[in-house]
């Protein structure tokens, strides 16, 4: 049986990643921890929480030896736009909590699962249809931090023997957690803006700029994969393309128009979220996941729609009578 703790556990992906991962792994073998107090409380409320700043190397350690773990999966990260306000923070930060991680996962022997992203990835690197291995020339602090994120898990696994794994996510669209500084943000705020402020939503990215995406079900569904995956049949640790669908800001406003025809839309266009978008994928080749390890999304763009919606609206009914 796996003792996992999760590090960031109250971030975007962690607050949906933990119930998850109670449920396939049991609650009492799932450890949450957080910086953050308010977090920390949320998790204890759900599970084991505690309260832990992943780049302090010994308090995390001891945390590890505590509950006798033996997976980890760090979820500590500023992200992109936010990481462009405070590159020395986001280094800091970013590789500081992955460091410690790997560290401690060579010294306690521990399997490592850590998020890369679509941001690893630049302006020459080919948009349509990216390969798995191909040019990765960043030009944010962000991606400069997975980039180096997926070559130190391979040399730790090939040096150090550290079973380390990841996958490149693109943007998580979830009814969880709001993200946090994101350049794909705007597919999660258009549903709350929609529903709560008179149907009008303005967008920071261009209309035209096409993003993978994937539905945070499947983003959950990945990460149990990948970790119980056969380490025999894995050419390609860190880190994995993923994705279920790509479209840009219009085509995704304009299919939620069908929905609610009220529903206004216009652009107050960022210049530093533009540029990100620009530099990323339209579209990601996942195939080195399929055939490694068998990944195969649910989730397209209409369906997630119809359950954004549905679930938004619960969650704003819910806020409303509290």
């Amino acid at each position: 049986m796996k003792r996992i703790l999760v590090v960031g556990a109250g971030g975007q992906i962690g607050t949906e990643l933990v119930p998850h991962l109670q449920k396939y792994y049991g609650k009492d073998n799932v450890i949450a921890a957080d910086l953050r107090d308010d977090m920390v409380d949320k998790l204890r409320a759900n599970g084991i929480g505690e309260k832990l700043d992943a780049t302090d190397v010994n308090a995390y350690g001891e945390l590890v030896k505590k509950y006798n773990i033996d997976s980890l999966f760090n979820l500590v990260a500023l992200l992109s736009a936010t990481g462009e306000k405070n590159p020395q923070l986001a280094w800091n930060i970013n590789m500081g909590a992955l460091l410690n991680t790997l560290n401690i996962a060579k010294e306690l022997h521990c399997a490592v699962f850590t998020p890369s992203s679509i941001g690893a990835f630049g302006e020459t690197t080919p948009h349509d249809m990216t390969p798995q291995d191909t040019v990765m020339r960043p030009n944010t602090m962000y991606g400069v931090c997975k980039v180096a994120g997926e070559l130190l898990g391979d040399y730790y696994h090939s040096r150090f023997g550290v079973d380390a794994r990841s996958v490149r996510f693109p943007g998580i669209i979830s009814n969880g957690a709001m993200p946090g500084g994101g350049t794909t943000d705007y597919a999660v705020e258009v549903f709350y803006e929609i529903i709560k402020s008179g149907h009008h939503y303005t967008c920071e990215v261009p209309e035209d700029s096409y993003m993978d995406m994937l539905y945070m079900p499947d983003a959950l569904h990945a990460v149990t994969m990948l970790m119980e995956a056969d380490p025999d049949k894995l050419i390609h640790r860190n880190s994995f393309n993923i994705t279920s669908m790509s479209f840009n800001p219009k085509e995704l406003f304009s299919s939620i128009k069908k929905r609610i025809p009220e529903a206004t839309f216009d652009y107050k266009i960022d210049p530093v979220k533009a540029a990100i978008a620009d530099s990323w994928p339209n579209m990601m080749d996942d195939s080195c996941a399929r055939k490694e390890w068998g990944w195969a999304p649910k989730w397209g763009m209409e369906a997630m729609i119809d359950d954004m919606l549905v679930a938004v609206r619960k969650k704003q009914q819910h806020a409303a009578t509290v």
